[in-house]
């Protein structure tokens, strides 16, 4: 008998959501936030980093996140993260701006650009609301007008959950419990309301008994516990004079500057100040 991975693993939501194969599998998940959302359904979405055999845990270039574009253009960002990394609300809107930025090539006019959607699924709390799914839009204050609609974010929270009874009907509710899956004993329920998780729970009963893809889930599930205890390690010991440390130390190894963002927990403007010195 095998133990199943953990779909929280940035690594394993890949291999499930991310790869063309499973390409439906990510479009039913998409339609089912999007529905929350008051947005109409998507009928296709091209994957713009498909998982390879080149994502693994091994190569710390890796991106685990999953980036998505629809037909008409919409730009999809997906993350999965398993511990709390901190400033969370900065992180998101810079990589939200990396993203639509990132659009533009020299000369062209801002009207190229195209809506960009940050979906960030999390196994902690940052919000304080009772709420699972949090979706953010710009809009006016006293109006609710929306100031443009390029702009969205959502915010899952799966430590939210917990009061949440079995759903009887389809929705994003049934993903997000799969994705926890704290209780598999739901499972042919959950099935049943959302057809498209049968084929996310072979894929992951699939991954679970491939001893390949388990040893590259040990390798990156230990990865992430070292960055979530030097994270808090940081806090915990005179947090900036830590966070400096390991810019200094990474910032010698030749990373980029997003990497030592994620790892460090300084912003971007102290990183060039550090590298400036």
């Amino acid at each position: 008998m095998y133990d199943l991975l953990d779909p929280k693993n940035d690594f394993v939501f890949k291999r499930i959501f991310g790869s063309e194969e499973n390409k439906d599998i990510l479009l039913a998940f998409l339609n089912r936030t999007f529905l929350e959302a008051g947005e109409p359904p998507l009928t296709e979405i091209i994957l713009m980093n498909p998982y390879t055999d080149k994502d693994s845990p091994r190569d710390k270039q890796s991106i685990f996140d999953i980036q998505a574009r629809t037909v008409e253009g919409k730009l999809i960002n997906i993350e999965m993260q398993l511990f709390n990394k901190y400033d969370n609300e900065k992180r998101t809107l810079y990589y939200w701006s990396k993203q639509y930025s990132s659009q533009l090539e020299k000369g062209q006019a801002y009207s190229k650009l195209r809506k960009c959607v940050t979906i960030n699924i999390l196994n902690f709390s940052i919000l304080p609301n009772e709420r699972y799914h949090s979706v953010f839009h710009l809009r006016e204050d006293h109006s609710g007008i929306p100031f443009i609609d390029d702009m969205e974010i959502h915010i899952m929270e799966l430590s939210k959950l917990g009061l949440q009874p079995i759903p009887n009907e389809g929705g994003l509710l049934n993903w997000l419990l799969f994705l926890k899956s704290e209780d598999t004993s739901n499972w042919e329920v959950l099935k049943m309301n959302e057809p498209h998780l049968g084929k996310a729970m072979t894929a992951l009963e699939y991954l679970s008994q491939d001893a390949e893809a388990r040893r590259l889930y040990e390798m990156r599930q230990k990865a992430l516990h070292d960055e979530a205890s030097m994270l808090e390690g940081a806090r915990e010991e005179g947090s900036f004079k830590k966070a400096v440390e390991i810019a200094r130390k990474m910032l010698a190894k030749g990373k980029d500057i997003e990497e030592i963002v994620e790892f460090s927990g300084l912003t971007v403007e102290e990183i060039e100040r550090l590298k400036a010195h």
